[in-house]
C-alpha cells in the first residue's frame, strides 16, 4: 500500500462526519493511500464552520473536504448554505467532497448542484473513490 515516493497528494483534508467509525475509517484510509498527509476530523458541521471561521491565513486550511450528508444539528446542507458566508480565501481553495450512505437521488441531485460540491461519494471511502476523484479533480483543473 504505498504510493511512488510516499508523496501525499494533498498536505491537509477534512472529514465532517458525526459517526465516530465512519470518521476513523476515512482517516485511515486518507492517510494509507496517500491522499492526505493530515486529517482533520469534525463531528459536526458547526464545529467545522468554527475552525474555518478561525483561521488568520490559509495555511491550515484543508485543501479537501469530505462532508457528510446526514448530520444532526446542521446537516451537509445546511454546512454549504453557511459554507457561502465564509471568506473567498477559504472557498477558493477548498474542494468539497460530499459523502453519504444516502441512496436518496434527491440528496444526490441537490449536492451535485451546489456550486461548492466537486464530487458525490458513497460511504464508505476507499482507495478506488479516492483514485477516481483524484482523476477527476485534476481532468477538471
Amino acid at each position: 500500500m504505498t504510493q511512488e515516493n510516499n508523496s501525499f497528494r494533498h498536505q491537509r483534508a477534512m472529514v465532517i462526519d458525526d459517526s465516530r467509525i465512519d470518521r476513523f475509517v476515512a482517516d485511515r484510509i486518507i492517510k494509507r493511500s496517500f491522499f492526505a498527509e493530515e486529517v482533520l476530523l469534525m463531528e459536526s458541521a458547526i464545529s467545522a464552520l468554527e475552525y474555518l471561521q478561525s483561521l488568520e491565513n490559509g495555511e491550515d486550511l484543508p485543501e479537501v473536504i469530505f462532508l457528510d450528508i446526514r448530520m444532526p444539528v446542521m446537516d451537509g446542507f445546511g454546512f454549504l448554505e453557511s459554507y457561502n458566508s465564509l471568506p473567498e480565501r477559504v472557498k477558493r481553495n477548498c474542494i468539497i467532497a460530499m459523502i453519504s450512505s444516502s441512496a436518496d437521488v434527491n440528496d444526490h441531485l441537490r449536492a451535485r448542484s451546489s456550486q461548492y460540491v466537486s464530487c458525490f461519494m458513497e460511504k464508505p471511502l476507499d482507495k478506488e473513490k479516492l483514485d477516481q476523484y483524484f482523476v477527476e479533480t485534476a481532468a477538471n483543473s
